[in-house]
């Protein structure tokens, strides 16, 4: 048996007869560390590290040579890439059979941060569709918000609840994604320290907690939906039965979903009703350990009723936001504490609706707050892809864009050809955020909560 991993875990994995137990412990006691990132594909620039290959199974991910300092690049924080385990990729090669992406939908991140999954829906799905990140610890709900705030996208609402909450949103989504908290035993090679807290017991606990989050989350899903399953654990209590509890319990249909065998990637069968799950190993794929499904929704589902949504005119003027906004007359906006958020037109009536049964940390992109007549520009603004292209900037080398980061004060010759004002930042036309050029200085409006402490 192994001297890293639990033994009962080992155990049961190696009762399967075709399960190469052998390979599995030498995967894990080779000590090997794999970095890979999915690329932003609206903030597509030159990456000062270099893309080693392709992750097969997502149009968008990356793995690299070897891993850089994130922290001190600036296209990091500018939401060019996000650093992301290369197997939950595979929901990218999933959306796009079954041509969710071809479609504007609604959809749910249930158990969203700290935004990796979420980014990745931000990016494949139909940028007319609608996505619920959600986080119900409030602390991870923070660290939600800033990850999809640098994405830039407006498409997407940041809610921080419970997942009973979503039972007032009766077939609402068109996808639902529950990433389930589990017993982790597919990261025990990325993160040791979560082997000691591995317990059979705690595999018991989990399948109970994933059982609760599902059955309160399934009724927001509509007649013809998809729930989309996944955990970072090998066990099957956390996995291919409870795929069985769903198909016995709530009518789910499984999705068969192919793929290229060459991937490495291994299609199992629930032990009840022969589900189709799939498996990443780190002996068989270049990633660590995960396990998803794809369900359909068979019942008849009760529906969300628009009928009461009232509609309020928002106090602040479209000419007003035009400077800052591209195509202003294509969203909406809304107004909170004088924070201005801005989201597409089309989906003014679902925002609304989410809005009187949900708690929400953020709609769409908040471009700023309203004073009147003017608008105080946001960070999450600087970030967004939907931010007014002829507004004035500037070009950061490497040093001053760190230093920008870290909220020092930048060289005023460096705005020589800058009028007194609101001015972007940028690096390799990159936004990192605001400076106020003044007339003697320039104020640096990178937030503190976010800056870089050393580098």
């Amino acid at each position: 048996m192994s001297n890293i991993l639990p033994n009962s875990l080992v155990r049961r994995l190696g009762s399967n007869p075709l399960f190469d137990q052998e390979a599995f412990l030498a995967a894990h006691e080779s000590g090997e560390k794999l970095t890979s990132i999915r690329i932003n594909p609206k903030k597509e620039t030159k990456l000062d590290f270099n893309l080693d290959t392709h992750v097969p199974w997502c149009k968008n991910g990356y793995y690299l040579e070897s891993r850089p300092k994130f922290t001190l690049d600036p296209l990091f924080h500018a939401g060019c890439y996000y650093v992301q385990e290369a197997s939950s990729m595979f929901i990218d090669h999933i959306i796009d059979f079954l041509k969710l992406s071809s479609e504007e939908i609604k959809a749910l991140d249930v158990c969203a941060a700290p935004g990796g999954k979420s980014t990745l829906l931000n990016a494949c799905l139909n940028q007319d569709s609608l996505l619920v990140s959600n986080e119900i610890i409030k602390s991870r709900s923070i660290v939600l918000q800033e990850n999809i705030m640098r994405w830039g996208y407006a498409h997407v609402v940041v809610t921080n609840n419970d997942p009973s909450a979503f039972r007032r949103l009766p077939g609402f989504f068109d996808l639902v994604l529950v990433d389930a908290p589990c017993s982790g035993s597919g990261m025990f090679r990325k993160d040791e320290d979560s082997i000691d807290e591995w317990s059979e017991a705690n595999v018991k606990l989990c399948s109970e907690r994933q059982q609760r989050i599902l059955s309160e989350i399934l009724p927001s899903i509509n007649s013809n939906g998809y729930l989309l399953y996944s955990t970072c654990s090998y066990s099957i209590e956390e996995n291919e039965e409870i795929l069985d509890w769903l198909i016995n319990e709530y009518n789910l249909e499984s999705i068969q979903v192919p793929f290229n065998s060459a991937w490495g990637i291994e299609e199992t069968a629930s032990p009840k009703n022969k589900a189709f799950g799939y498996r990443f190993y780190p002996h068989k794929v270049k990633g660590e350990g995960f396990f998803i499904a794809a369900l359909k929704m068979k019942n008849i589902q009760p529906s969300f009723s628009f009928k009461k949504m009232k509609f309020e005119k928002s106090p602040v003027p479209k000419d007003g936001l035009s400077p800052w906004v591209e195509n202003m007359d294509e969203f909406s906006t809304l107004v909170h504490n004088e924070n201005v958020h801005i989201f597409p037109k089309h989906l003014e009536a679902s925002i609304k609706a989410l809005q009187q049964v949900l708690y929400l940390k953020n709609a769409g992109t908040m471009i700023g707050k309203w004073l009147g007549k003017e608008l105080v520009p946001s960070h999450d603004l600087a970030l967004s892809i939907q931010r007014n292209n002829t507004l004035p900037a500037v070009e950061l080398n490497i040093d001053d864009a760190q230093n920008f980061l870290r909220k020092e004060q930048l060289d005023i010759e460096i705005f020589s050809s800058v009028k007194k004002g609101w001015c972007l930042v940028n690096y390799k036309g990159e936004s990192l955020g605001w400076v106020k050029v003044l007339g003697n200085r320039i104020n640096n409006y990178y937030p503190k909560e976010v800056r870089i402490a050393n580098l």
